[in-house]
């Protein structure tokens, strides 16, 4: 006969379990699936950048600044967030690295619009291609509260262009759209008069 003492031991080593075994090579497994996943969206993401350049690949190159651009009238410190099509502004334009966000140092002079990117390309807007300038809230990957963004809209061969940019001072940013607007009423006037 088994004493009720020699039961009792074996009843709460019963109800004792281990714990669970971690199974490394299915974790692993999952780790490495996931990772060649990500890799696979990251390429295809690339690859449809590269193919949206292609398609581009009419824009002609963009202008430089001239060697004498002139006493600047305005200058702002502040973000550039990318190009697209006028009045589209889900249609980014990646050609000549127009669709690459960076730092921006803007430069408005008689002569027209500077653009200095730090480690993105540079490129200068004639004062005779300047459009129109406004505030609006978003371009193309970025969108901000109402009037957060400083967007200018210029001619480059028989495009419409609308680039975005964000001051660091938010608050100059309408008087940078007066003064622009104001450089291209004066600049078609001046054209309309030489004709």
């Amino acid at each position: 006969m088994t004493s009720l003492h020699t039961i009792r031991p074996l009843v709460l080593a019963a109800e004792q379990k281990s714990a669970d075994v971690t199974d490394w090579a299915d974790r692993i497994g999952w780790i490495v699936g996931l990772l060649l996943f990500v890799a696979l969206v990251y390429w295809l993401m690339r690859q449809g950048w590269k193919w949206r350049g292609t398609l581009q690949g009419d824009l002609a190159p963009l202008p430089q600044s001239p060697a004498e651009p002139g006493e600047p009238r305005m200058t702002m410190s502040g973000r550039y967030h990318g190009s697209t099509t006028a009045g589209q502004w889900l249609d980014r334009i990646v050609a000549h690295g127009l669709g690459t966000r960076s730092r921006v140092e803007l430069t408005l002079t008689d002569a027209g619009l500077d653009v200095v990117r730090p480690g993105a390309s540079d490129f200068f807007v004639p004062a005779e291609a300047l459009r129109e300038a406004r505030l609006d809230k978003g371009i193309a990957g970025k969108v901000l509260t109402e009037g957060g963004l400083l967007i200018v809209t210029w001619a480059h061969g028989d495009r419409l262009i609308d680039s975005g940019f964000r001051s660091d001072h938010a608050a100059e940013q309408a008087a940078w759209v007066t003064t622009l607007n104001d450089m291209v009423k004066t600049t078609i006037t001046t054209e309309g008069t030489a004709r």
